[in-house]
C-alpha cells in the first residue's frame, strides 16, 4: 500500500511489465507484453496498432468537470499515452453536476473493453447516487478492473467504485463530506490527496484529481516526466485562503461549501 507521497521512478515499460506479472498490486491480469497493447489486441486502438497506454475516463450524467479534467490535462502529453472520454450512455456530450457545461464522449462505454488505466470522477449526489445504484456500470468497471493497469477515482467517484465491490477491505479516500460512506463499501477511510492501495488509487475531492494524476504520469511515464508536467500546468498552488480541507475550516464555512454545491446542483 501506498499513500501520498509516494514517488517511484521505474520506465513506462518496466512498471507495466511488472504490473502485468503481478508485482504492482494483486490481481492484475496480462494484457499482452505492455499494457499499451491493449485495446490495440483486441481492435480497440484508435488506429490499427495503437500501442499506448489507454486511460477510459467515465463520464456520466451529474459528474463533475474537474474530477475528469484535471488529470486528462496532466497525462492527455504524457509520451505514448491517449486518454479518451468514454459516454455511460453513448458518444456524444454529457452534461455535468451543474449541467450548464458538457463534455463530449469520443466513445461509448458498451464498446470500451479493455483499458489499462480507469478513471472514474466523482459528481454531485444526483450523478453519484444513480451511478452507485447502476449494476450495468458496475459490471462494466469489474471487467475493466480485471485487466486493467490502475484503477482509479476522483472525489465521490470512489463510492462507486465501492458500490462495485472493488474497495472491500482496502484504505482508500474521497470527498471530505463523503468519507463515513466508504464504510459501507468495506473500505477504511485514509488521509491524504490520494491512496493507493495495490492498483487501486483513489484521490480526494476534485482538485486531488491533479496530485494523483502527476503520481500517475510518474508511473506511466517516470519523474522526470511527471516533474516537467507539473511545470507545463503551471500546478503550483498557492490559494488566498487556508480552507482547503475540512480540518482548516470551521463548520460554518464547510456548511456553506455543502449549499454552494447543492444550490448549483440541476
Amino acid at each position: 500500500m501506498g499513500t501520498e507521497g509516494v514517488r517511484r521512478t521505474p520506465s513506462r515499460r518496466g512498471v507495466l511489465r511488472g504490473a502485468a506479472a503481478g508485482a504492482v498490486g494483486a490481481g492484475v491480469v496480462a494484457a499482452g507484453g505492455t499494457a499499451g497493447s491493449a485495446w490495440a489486441a483486441s481492435g480497440e486502438g484508435a488506429a490499427s496498432g495503437d500501442a499506448r497506454v489507454q486511460v477510459a475516463v467515465l463520464l456520466y450524467d451529474g459528474f463533475t468537470a474537474l474530477d475528469a479534467v484535471g488529470p486528462y490535462e496532466v497525462l492527455c502529453r504524457v509520451p505514448d499515452v491517449r486518454v479518451t472520454m468514454v459516454g455511460r450512455d453513448g458518444k456524444g456530450p454529457v452534461r455535468t453536476d451543474t449541467g450548464e457545461l458538457s463534455l463530449v464522449a469520443e466513445r461509448a462505454m458498451r464498446d470500451v473493453h479493455r483499458a489499462d488505466v480507469l478513471l472514474i470522477p466523482g459528481g454531485g449526489d444526483r450523478g453519484v447516487i444513480a451511478m452507485m445504484g447502476d449494476t450495468e456500470v458496475h459490471e462494466w468497471i469489474r471487467r475493466i478492473h480485471r485487466r486493467s493497469v490502475w484503477t482509479t477515482s476522483v472525489c465521490t467517484g470512489s463510492l462507486i467504485l465501492g458500490a462495485a465491490g472493488l474497495l472491500r477491505g482496502l484504505p482508500a479516500t474521497t470527498y471530505w463530506a463523503s468519507r463515513p460512506f466508504l464504510k459501507d463499501a468495506g473500505a477504511t477511510y485514509t488521509p491524504g490527496r490520494f491512496v493507493e492501495a495495490g492498483k487501486i488509487i483513489t484521490a480526494a475531492g476534485v482538485s486531488a484529481g491533479i496530485d494523483m494524476g502527476l503520481h500517475l504520469a510518474s508511473r506511466l511515464s517516470d519523474e522526470k516526466v511527471a516533474r516537467a508536467m507539473q511545470l507545463a500546468v503551471e500546478y503550483d498552488p498557492e490559494p488566498p485562503y487556508d480552507t482547503g480541507s475540512p480540518e482548516k475550516a470551521d463548520a460554518a464555512t464547510q456548511e456553506l461549501a455543502l449549499k454552494l454545491i447543492a444550490d448549483a446542483a440541476t
